[in-house]
């Protein structure tokens, strides 16, 4: 069965905390929480006040996914903020394995994630290092966007590396998940489902959550 992770920043921030009881009480696994600078990626969504008080009121882990340059800076504060995966990009580490050690070795989870133009064989050698991937299924820096297909065959691809590799490493895909395309992400091979605006633009986000679930 997938881990369902909804995307934090579709809530309504200003009943947050309403939003975050209401994950609580439902079919998800974890919180889904983007940190974006705007540098790496062309929006901001909120930093450590935020994630704190997030957490505050979590009673499932946060899984964190930074979309920022120089992410290493901020590790430790992440952990301290109340992360329990830490995913950092591909694209913004220019010493990936320094960073993924760095993260373990602070007490969280390991996560990488790749943009959409990113080859998954460009992770084959820290897979066995990692507990996730994140692929992104749409272009980083803001929800709604319109899924793009050709992340299906990047899912099988990775699928298929971290097999071979024989590691336990998650797949997770993030951007433009529905109801109509969960289904084949998890015959693909994905582990993980982050769902923004599906769930929280939906008349009963804490249903749509449980037929999440149930996929």
């Amino acid at each position: 069965m997938s881990i369902i992770a909804p995307s934090i920043l579709s809530a309504d921030f200003g009943n947050l905390q309403r939003d975050v009881e209401m994950i609580n009480n439902s079919n998800a696994d974890w919180f889904h929480v983007d940190i974006m600078d705007g540098v790496f990626v062309p929006n901001i969504s909120f930093g450590f006040p935020v994630m704190k008080s997030i957490f505050k009121h979590a009673k499932k882990p946060l899984d964190v996914h930074l979309m920022i340059v120089n992410p290493d800076r901020y590790i430790q504060q992440f952990k301290d903020a109340g992360a329990a995966v830490l995913t950092v990009h591909y694209e913004a580490c220019d010493h990936l394995h320094r960073t993924i050690q760095h993260i373990k070795d602070s007490g969280m989870q390991a996560g990488v994630a790749i943009n959409p133009h990113t080859s998954v064989t460009l992770l084959e050698d820290v897979i066995p290092e990692i507990d996730l991937v994140c692929v992104m299924s749409v272009n980083p820096g803001f929800g709604g966007q319109k899924f793009i297909a050709n992340t299906l065959m990047k899912t099988e691809q990775l699928r298929n590396i971290i097999a071979r590799k024989n590691s336990k490493t998650k797949i997770e895909i993030d951007g433009g998940v529905d109801l109509e395309n969960a289904s084949s992400l998890i015959k693909a091979g994905a582990d993980v489902l982050v769902a923004g605006n599906t769930v929280f633009a939906s008349s009963n986000p804490v249903e749509t959550i449980a037929r999440l679930k149930a996929i």
